[in-house]
């Protein structure tokens, strides 16, 4: 890990509004993550974990504050800008996978490259997806996968743009604890071998424990537990 700040909340504020009704779900939060580093966000289901998240990511914009991504201020960026950011920068793992349906899990691991207008694709995904474990299944599709598969080609999918930060929610949520403990595994290796900044949302207090940092998530404020 390097001192290098690739992630920076600035006193981040959202409000959500239903009709006349406003619910403040993150209060004037800070936080930054480091080249390299692991960070975990822990709280109680409903303390805006995964609205956090989704702030860091640029896939939601703050009602205040500031988000820096790689140097960007993402605040003033359209959606459009935002999108190539995180096509650039940005890799997701999500609780429930989210791989389409109607390709292979070769063909999904190769989205995110051919999406830039990148040669050699395939040999990069059926690389990545040697590395998960997954080289006699690349040719199946999504519904012909274990859970901890889909998961596999979902983490191989996200490395494949060489992302400078990772966010992952709840990325063994829909795992039973052995497959839970090979994924996290999985995750932690690639990420350390790429040098990738790991960002993650867990209710698992033994995955937190893996990380460098733990940041707490309480009434919508950001604090350091660890």
């Amino acid at each position: 890990m390097n001192d290098s700040v690739v992630l920076s909340l600035s006193n981040v504020s959202k409000t959500f509004t239903s009709g006349d009704r406003a619910l403040e779900v993150l209060k004037e939060s800070s936080l930054e993550a480091k080249t390299g580093e692991s960070i975990a966000i822990v709280g109680p289901s409903g303390s805006g974990k995964t609205t956090l998240l989704g702030i860091c990511a640029g896939l939601d914009a703050p009602t205040n504050g500031e988000v820096r991504l790689d140097g960007e201020l993402l605040n003033e960026m359209s959606e459009d800008e935002r999108s190539q950011m995180r096509n650039l920068y940005v890799g997701f793992v999500f609780q429930n996978f989210q791989l389409l349906p109607t390709l292979t899990a070769l063909e999904n691991v190769m989205v995110p490259l051919e999406l830039r207008g990148e040669s050699n694709v395939e040999t990069a995904a059926e690389e990545l997806l040697e590395k998960v474990g997954l080289a006699e299944r690349m040719h199946h599709y999504p519904v012909q996968l274990s859970g901890g598969e889909q998961q596999r080609v979902a983490i191989a999918r996200a490395f494949i743009n060489r992302p400078k930060i990772m966010f992952a929610d709840e990325p063994t949520g829909n795992l039973d604890s052995d497959t839970s403990h090979s994924i996290v595994d999985l995750l932690f290796d690639l990420n350390r071998d790429a040098g990738t900044t790991l960002v993650l949302v867990t209710h698992d207090r033994e995955l937190a424990k893996k990380t460098d940092r733990v940041l707490r998530i309480d009434q919508g404020k950001v604090t350091v537990e660890r």
